[in-house]
């Protein structure tokens, strides 16, 4: 079973987190690769290069002399594509370059280029990703802990956090999106790939059980409540002990002062 290092925000190695076989574990398909990769730049492309033919061109309504008796060659419109600012002859029209790409291959292609990663020691994990306020110096801090180089780096997140964009917006080799938006490309183009435990946990719901993008998140959301919810509590149950034991020692200081003062007058009546 692959396995990772699990990095705290000191950068220390915390711990080694089992990733999920079916995810982290396969073999890399290099043909599957190419053509998902192939289809995704292809899709980018938006076919919107037009050129004008001779019909579509201002201009050339008249002939430009008459046919015969000039010694010319016979011409019937100065818009003709011989002539300047004539049409033009099998010139590019808006087309569409769409390639469909089957769910299964897109997937898969998913899961070869995250194996890849793990096999490389390429795939960063850290137990929580999140700064107090968006600052580039801490951000550089943070990367200069983590066994990254130096090399361009794809942080993934379970959901947005203004403070890392902010924070990573001016560093050219760091990139942030949302782990919902993860594609072949972004990851074959990063050296190295920055997650929480909690986008591993959203990558092996979708990939490994697969549940769609918003079920998967809808549950991380819920466990993060909980996780909220228990510390809360807990937080609360100590603030309640500490109160308790305040009034308790409040209580025993005015139970020893009431003592000592019905103490006193005896000791006064007796001499």
């Amino acid at each position: 079973m692959p396995s990772t290092t699990v990095y705290n925000m000191a950068g220390e190695a915390v711990e080694k987190l089992e990733l999920s076989e079916q995810v982290f574990g396969v073999t890399p398909n290099v043909a599957v690769l190419h053509q998902v990769v192939t289809a995704q730049l292809v899709n980018r492309r938006q076919g919107n290069a037009s050129t004008k033919t001779r019909s579509e061109v201002s201009g050339g309504g008249r002939k430009p002399y008459k046919q015969k008796g000039t010694g010319r060659a016979r011409q019937g419109s100065i818009r003709a594509p011989q002539f300047r600012h004539g049409g033009v002859v099998f010139g590019p029209r808006p087309k569409e370059f769409h390639q469909d790409v089957p769910k299964k291959m897109r997937r898969l292609a998913i899961k070869s280029a995250l194996s890849d990663k793990v096999a490389n020691e390429q795939l960063i994990v850290l137990m929580d990703l999140a700064l107090e306020s968006p600052r580039t110096k801490e951000m550089l801090a943070l990367l200069a802990k983590l066994p990254v180089n130096g090399k361009k780096i794809l942080m993934m997140l379970p959901k947005r956090d203004e403070n890392i964009v902010l924070s990573t917006r001016n560093i050219p080799s760091a990139k942030v999106q949302h782990v919902s938006s993860i594609n072949v490309v972004e990851l074959l183009k990063h050296d190295c790939v920055i997650m929480s435990k909690d986008t591993v946990r959203w990558i092996e719901l979708v990939f490994g059980e697969g549940l769609s993008a918003e079920e998967a998140s809808q549950k991380i959301t819920a466990q993060l409540d909980e996780e909220v919810t228990a510390t809360e509590q807990s937080e609360e149950v100590e603030e309640l002990a500490e109160e308790s034991l305040a009034e308790a020692t409040e209580d025993d200081t005015v139970d020893q002062e009431q003592e000592s003062e019905t103490e006193a007058p005896r000791d006064s009546g007796e001499e």
